[in-house]
């Protein structure tokens, strides 16, 4: 038998993504040669990429992996192994070709410097990507979290080319995230003007209180061809922290009327007013008042409902009633406008 060349098998599972103008990279390393031995002898790794469709062969690569250093380790204990490489594509490249793509490919060599061909080929769309949006801020407000960001005007967009700004969200006390917006980003693509930035703002209305979130953004740049669309994600801002803690009250009551009723049976006034719409609203306080007099809350229990019967009424008096809404987590509105009614004084 001739001897082997020993020969790596090219890689098949080249993988690529782009984030902002870097692509990076991952494939597993070779253990085997072409005629189905061991491999033994490792080299290094050529990165290849050309803005042709298909690659041929590598030409020129853009950068180079070298063997790593527990290759040997590795293969004796049946471990798999994953190389990664980050490619940065230059703002000519993509400014040249914003609707084309860049194909990629590796070529693992033996120790002698051959290789067997190329990896499978991955294809990188070349569409221009925006910086972050700047100023990126998280505060807490008493319908949820307003983020605010500013977006300084840019060129405009080549045909065929638009801009979403993405907002994750993500518990500080997990790496889980959940996309909560994504929003045209197109006034941020006007003709630029001395000075010119564009401030916008959206409001989390879907988080939990009393929790810590991480915020981040991301300007999307699409691609739209009809039946097919491409999207390549930016450089993020920087993580906005913010505690949700509400400090908030609800909503003032309005619309309180007082009713007495009593003839014929014991006195009392029916206190009414209008619903407060408040998603957290844990219920309402009615206090009432002579002239003169501090108004003191009657319920010791926020009442679930509009309305309240006040039973304690004496003959001849005239009660002036308030009512404050209250919140799940204790916080109290002020008190609303007054209604008053008097108790006629009794017949002989």
């Amino acid at each position: 038998m001739p001897p082997s060349l020993e020969l790596p098998k090219p890689p098949t599972d080249l993988h690529a993504a782009r984030k902002g103008n870097r692509v990076t990279l991952t494939w597993s390393v070779p253990k085997r040669i072409t005629d189905h031995q061991k491999l033994r002898y490792l080299g290094k790794t050529n990165v290849c990429r050309s803005l042709e469709t298909t690659l041929k062969v590598c030409g020129k690569p853009v950068g180079e992996t070298p063997p790593p250093p527990d290759f040997i380790a590795a293969e004796k204990g049946g471990k798999k192994l994953a190389a990664t490489f980050a490619d940065t594509l230059s703002p000519a490249v993509q400014h040249d070709h914003p609707t084309g793509s860049a194909t990629y490919a590796v070529e693992v060599l033996n120790a002698a410097g051959r290789s067997a061909g190329i990896s499978n080929q991955v294809h990188i769309p070349l569409v221009p990507t925006l910086p972050p949006f700047g100023d990126f801020a998280a505060h807490t407000v008493a319908q949820g979290v307003t983020l605010s960001w500013e977006c300084p005007a840019t060129s405009k967009p080549k045909s065929g080319i638009s801009y979403l700004f993405r907002i994750y969200r993500r518990l500080d006390s997990s790496s889980n995230e959940t996309r909560i917006a994504e929003l045209d980003a197109s006034g941020c693509t006007e003709e630029p003007s001395a000075g010119h930035t564009k401030t916008d703002s959206f409001l989390d209305q879907t988080l939990e209180w009393e929790k810590t979130y991480l915020y981040r953004g991301t300007v999307v740049s699409v691609i739209d061809a009809g039946k097919s669309r491409t999207e390549v994600e930016g450089d993020d801002t920087p993580a906005a922290t913010v505690f949700a803690h509400d400090v908030f009250p609800p909503a003032v009551p309005s619309g309180v009327q007082a009713v007495y009723s009593g003839p014929g049976q014991q006195p009392f006034i029916d206190v009414i007013w209008a619903p407060v719409s408040d998603a957290d609203l844990e219920g309402y306080n009615v206090y009432r008042r002579q002239a003169g007099e501090s108004p003191v809350k009657l319920n010791p229990e926020p009442i679930k409902t509009p309305a309240y019967r006040d039973q304690h009424v004496a003959a001849g008096k005239t009660y002036l009633y308030s009512v404050s809404a209250v919140d799940q987590r204790g916080n109290e509105s002020a008190r609303s406008e007054e209604g008053g009614e008097s108790v006629p004084q009794a017949t002989p």
